[in-house]
């Protein structure tokens, strides 16, 4: 069997993607009261190593996947570039058949979507994106699975996108195109996300709605999803945090959803800049239940990548 990458959502696809929540719902049901580190009962992945590679600040994707690992019954090593000789010059093709040889799978959080590519196109084993300027995979399965928890079905689901057209929204996109939900995007101008994954989700059949107006892409929305403004390693532009004010997440913009609707942000949160405290706060806001279904998630993916999912 060809190695399973997943670097982009499209890498899966949608059917294995609906079988990843299914098992995530499941796995997580199933070892609900456990301690985190306990093993699944299968402990499917026994014995495999996953080599973690940051290149970037985390605290969610790296606590997740170690615990993943555990949890399957793996174990993970952490590799951050500026300890390693990645950071020293080392190519990422020398880096990607290096990792092949000491672990069972790489994981890669990064700046340059094209270094994980060239990861990928080297290694031997799978590649997992956990973080480019480009997209962000692993969070939107997590994200799917918490929409689809807290009662909302991904087909003809209406998500609302407020603030930054950033590398989380190019994944929501992706994922509308391979889930069958629409997607209503609010951003200033000159903030849009790249017209690529918008074009994908249309041509998917999916409505896709750009406009400034924050107001009118929450109106009787199901799902609310924000990220901080300023995404790692940008500047911290003025200029930008005066254009994205009027696209803060308050009481006020929550209540222009349905009723039911839920609050996502992927964390860290800035509160009181793209979200308000009553927001972040309140009973519609999901963002830990989210933050936990990153190990979830993580299992999922990599079950799928080692060819025991889909």
């Amino acid at each position: 069997m060809a190695v399973r990458h997943f670097l982009d959502l499209s890498d899966a696809g949608g059917n294995a993607i609906a079988a990843m929540i299914d098992d995530a719902i499941t796995r997580k049901v199933a070892r609900a009261s456990w301690p985190k580190g306990q093993p699944d009962a299968d402990a499917p992945l026994a014995g495999r190593v996953l080599g973690m590679v940051f290149e970037k600040s985390s605290t969610r994707t790296r606590v997740s996947f170690d615990i993943a690992m555990r949890q399957l019954g793996g174990s993970a090593i952490v590799l951050d570039a500026g300890t390693t000789q990645l950071g020293r010059g080392e190519s990422v093709a020398d880096t990607a058949r290096v990792l092949s040889r000491m672990a069972d799978a790489i994981m890669v959080r990064t700046d340059d979507h094209a270094k994980i590519e060239e990861m990928a196109r080297y290694a031997s084993v799978p590649v997992i994106n956990g973080l480019t300027d480009r997209s962000h995979p692993c969070q939107i399965v997590a994200d799917l699975l918490t929409m689809i928890e807290h009662k909302k079905p991904l087909p003809g689901l209406e998500v609302a996108w407020l603030g930054d057209g950033n590398n989380v929204l190019h994944s929501i996109l992706e994922a509308a195109a391979l889930m069958k939900f629409n997607v209503r995007v609010a951003t200033p101008a000159g903030y849009e996300p790249e017209a690529e994954f918008v074009e994908l989700a249309r041509a998917a059949g999916c409505t896709v709605t750009l406009t400034q107006d924050a107001g009118a892409a929450a109106a009787g929305a199901d799902v609310l999803v924000t990220d901080t403004w300023v995404s790692m390693g940008q500047a911290d532009s003025a200029e930008k945090l005066a254009a994205m004010q009027p696209y803060r997440v308050d009481a006020a913009l929550m209540a222009q959803a349905k009723p039911e609707a839920i609050f996502l942000h992927c964390l860290p949160a800035h509160v009181g800049d793209e979200v308000s405290e009553e927001v972040f706060e309140g009973p519609q806001s999901v963002v830990f239940d989210e933050a936990e279904n990153r190990i979830h998630a993580q299992k999922s993916v990599l079950l799928w990548c080692f060819g025991l999912i889909g």
